[in-house]
C-alpha cells in the first residue's frame, strides 16, 4: 500500500466542506447516509502521525494509519470505506459488539430464574448479541478532549435481552495509544459483554496474510469449545499444545496441526485466560518483521478472543479495492468469556439497577528497529 493510495483514501472519507465541529485533534464529518436514510457521522482522531477513525454507525474503528519503522504510513485495520458495505458486513469489522460480544449457547440464558431468548444469528447460537446486535446500530457520538465518546440506549427487549441499557465507549488517542473506556447502565438485570472487533494486519490493510506475525498472549491457559465454538467449560493448559503463545510464536507455525480445537473453529477462535489482576494488565503483544511494528494490548477484562480470521473467504471487497482472503486480518478481543451466562464456573456477566460496568483497553502502536 503506497502512502499516495492513503492519501487518496482519507480525502475520499473526509470531504473538507463538510467539516463540522473540532476540539484538539479530534474532527467530525457527515460520512453519508444508511439505507434507511439516516445520516453517519466520521470521527477523526490525530495525534502526530498516528490517527484513528471511527464512524457512528456501529461505533466502528474504521482506519488506524501509524508508521512503520522507516516511517511509512499504513492503514493497520481491515474495513470498507463507505457506510452501505458495513451495512452488509458479516465480519464485525472493527465495531462495538454486544450486548454480549462473543457467543450464547443457543442463545438461550436466565437470570433469577427467569429464562430469556436471544434469536440465533450463528447456526443454533447466538454470536454478538443476535442478528441485529450493536454493530448493526446507530450510536450517537460527541468530541470529547482527545477523542470521541459513542452512546447506544438499548431499549428493554432488544433482541430479547432484558432492560433498557445505556452503553457509552470512549475512544480516545494519546500519543500512539488508542483507548477504549466502556461503561453501561441497565434499568433490569441483564447480560453484557462489551468487545471491539477490529481485525488487525500490522503489514498494512490488504498486504496479505497475517501467518508470519509473531504473537504473545499473556496466558497459561484457554477455554476449549465443543461444536459450534461453545465453551466446554473446562480450562485447559496451553503448555504442550498449538494454543500456547506465551513465548512470541508465528501466528501460522502451528495453524495447522493435526489438533482438535483447531479443526472445530478451522484456525484460532478461542478465549484465552489472561494471568489477570486488578486494574490494568497485559494481554497480547504482537510484532511484524517486514516494517517493524508492534502491537502491545492492555485490559482490565479477564479473557481474550485470539481470532485468526479464518473465516473470511474471498467474498468481501475491502478498502483500496482489496478483496480480503482468509487469514487477512487477526482480532484480539478482550473480554469476559462466551456463555459466561449458562457457565456458573466464569466469572459472572450480570448487570443489574445501580450498578455501572467499567471496562478498559488499550491498543498501544510502536515499532522495532
Amino acid at each position: 500500500m503506497s502512502f499516495s493510495k492513503l492519501q487518496l483514501f482519507h480525502a475520499a472519507l473526509i470531504p473538507l466542506f463538510l467539516v463540522a465541529s473540532a476540539l484538539g485533534q479530534t474532527t467530525k464529518v457527515s460520512w453519508g447516509v444508511t439505507a434507511q436514510g439516516q445520516p453517519v457521522d466520521l470521527y477523526t482522531i490525530k495525534d502526530g502521525d498516528f490517527r484513528v477513525q471511527i464512524t457512528t454507525y456501529g461505533a466502528r474503528v474504521v482506519s488506524i494509519v501509524t508508521p512503520d519503522r522507516n516511517g511509512k504510513e499504513a492503514d493497520v485495520v481491515l474495513g470498507y470505506d463507505k457506510v452501505s458495505d458495513y451495512e452488509s458486513d458479516t465480519y464485525y469489522f472493527g465495531s462495538i459488539v454486544g450486548r454480549y460480544g462473543n457467543r450464547i449457547a443457543r442463545g438461550a440464558f436466565s437470570i433469577d430464574g427467569k429464562k430469556f431468548q436471544v434469536p440465533t444469528n450463528d447456526g443454533a447460537n447466538a454470536l454478538h448479541g443476535g442478528p441485529v446486535g450493536f454493530a448493526q446500530k446507530l450510536w450517537t457520538g460527541r468530541v470529547i478532549s482527545g477523542g470521541v465518546e459513542m452512546t447506544l440506549i438499548s431499549p428493554d427487549g432488544d433482541m430479547g435481552f432484558p432492560g433498557e441499557l445505556t452503553a457509552h465507549v470512549r475512544y480516545t488517542v494519546h500519543g500512539h495509544a488508542l483507548h477504549l473506556d466502556y461503561s453501561a447502565t441497565t434499568t433490569k438485570p441483564t447480560v453484557v459483554n462489551l468487545t471491539n472487533h477490529s481485525y488487525f494486519n500490522l503489514t498494512g490493510d490488504g498486504q496479505g496474510s497475517i501467518l508470519n506475525e509473531m504473537l504473545m498472549l499473556n496466558a497459561d491457559g484457554y477455554t476449549p469449545v465443543a461444536a459450534g465454538l461453545i465453551p466446554t467449560g473446562d480450562i485447559a493448559p496451553v503448555v504442550g499444545t498449538p494454543f500456547d503463545f506465551r513465548t512470541p510464536t508465528a501466528i501460522g507455525e502451528r495453524i495447522h496441526e493435526p489438533n482438535e480445537q483447531l479443526k472445530i473453529a478451522g484456525g484460532y477462535d478461542h478465549n484465552f485466560v489472561l494471568r489477570a489482576k486488578p486494574g490494568m494488565h497485559l494481554a497480547a503483544e504482537s510484532y511484524e518483521p517486514s516494517s517493524g511494528r508492534t502491537l502491545t494490548v492492555t485490559t482490565t477484562e479477564p479473557g481474550v478472543q485470539f481470532y485468526s480470521g479464518n473465516f473470511i473467504n474471498g467474498s468481501k471487497t475491502g478498502k483500496f479495492g482489496v478483496r480480503y482472503e482468509k487469514y487477512a486480518g487477526f482480532c484480539l478481543e478482550t473480554q469476559h468469556f462466551p456463555d459466561a451466562p449458562n457457565e456458573p464456573s466464569f466469572a459472572s456477566t450480570v448487570l443489574r439497577p445501580g450498578h455501572t460496568l467499567h471496562s478498559s483497553t488499550i491498543f498501544t502502536f510502536g515499532v522495532r528497529k
